[in-house]
């Protein structure tokens, strides 16, 4: 697994040194290098990312700013020449705080201690999650319903499709309509039950979800519409 992170300081020497050891580890991954706030928030704006490695003192906009201004913010680890930003540092919930010139091992704790915290908090966000428990062959298993894309009829079964994998479950497509959030689950078929945040795009006549094609139904369109919109 790796954290998608982004690197920032006005220094390119300082950049390259830090973009170097990104590559190096083997759970990071590079998403951009930028020396300044403005170039970094756009591309927090359109990509996903993980862990900052953000340097302090930058020209106009600084770290501090940079953060200020930000609605989600990714896990942060600071570098600085600087030993008297720590404690401000911490003040904005940093992984770590590191500084310049900047070691291997130090580096690598660093990483260490965002990995934890992300597998930590991924942890707790799985255990809170809306679930649903289903019995396939033999087995019962936990399904977590952000994951699952469409429910479809399949003869006396139905089939549960998730991000992951599909399911057989002897069960009714009914009993699995009355067990999911109304809010994120619509029956837009006789056949078949779709989670709306996992709709791509649709017409009169079908919904697609990735390259697979859901039929509606006559009267559903409008259901769909109204479903998307308040989501």
């Amino acid at each position: 697994m790796k954290l998608n992170c982004v690197v920032v300081d006005d220094s390119a020497i300082q950049r390259m040194t830090v973009t170097k050891l990104v590559a190096n580890h083997p759970n990071l991954n590079l998403v951009g290098d930028f020396s300044n706030a403005i170039e970094t928030k756009n591309c927090l704006t359109n990509k996903e990312v993980d862990l900052i490695f953000l340097d302090i003192e930058m020209p106009v906009i600084n770290g501090f700013d940079l953060l200020d201004g930000l609605k989600l913010k990714p896990q942060i680890i600071f570098i600085t020449s600087k030993a008297e930003y720590a404690v401000k540092a911490f003040d904005y919930d940093a992984t770590d705080y590191l500084q310049k010139p900047i070691s291997p091992q130090r580096f690598n704790a660093a990483v260490k201690r965002a990995m934890d915290l992300y597998l930590l908090r991924k942890e707790n966000i799985d255990e809170d999650s809306e679930h649903i428990f289903i019995k396939s062959n033999l087995k019962k298993l936990k399904i977590f319903t952000s994951k699952i894309k469409w429910i479809e009829a399949y003869g006396d079964y139905v089939k549960v499709v998730t991000e992951d994998e599909n399911h057989l479950v002897l069960s009714t497509m009914k009993s699995f309509e009355n067990d999911l959030s109304k809010e994120r689950f619509i029956r837009v078929h006789k056949s078949f039950i779709i989670n709306i945040d996992k709709v791509d795009k649709f017409n009169s006549k079908f919904a697609e979800i990735g390259v697979t094609k859901i039929p509606l139904s006559r009267n559903k369109k409008e259901d769909l519409v109204k479903a998307l919109a308040s989501a």
